[in-house]
């Protein structure tokens, strides 16, 4: 009984190790910058649609948000990939 209370406690612990490292590379990647096809790829909406925002990446982020309806197809992936 001690052992398989023990695998049990063993189990769960890798569990919430795993989940733990899994929420901490998904929040690592949605702070980090856009790669070089991901700003290619909104560089026309970005344009289009928030040029007050050029130079200025957390506007920018907010406002293809907030235009993710009207955005490229590439550019709203994009968009999604990152959280929104």
């Amino acid at each position: 009984m001690i052992n398989s209370l023990q695998k049990s406690v063993r189990t769960s612990s890798a569990l919430v190790s795993l989940v733990l490292l899994l929420a901490a590379g998904t929040s690592a990647s949605a702070q980090s910058g856009p790669t070089r096809e991901e700003q290619m790829a909104c560089r026309g909406d970005a344009g289009k649609f928030c040029a007050e925002s050029i130079g200025k990446p957390p506007q920018m982020n907010a406002c293809l948000r907030a235009n993710k309806t009207k955005l490229s197809d590439s550019c709203r992936k994009v968009v999604e990939s990152r959280g929104g």
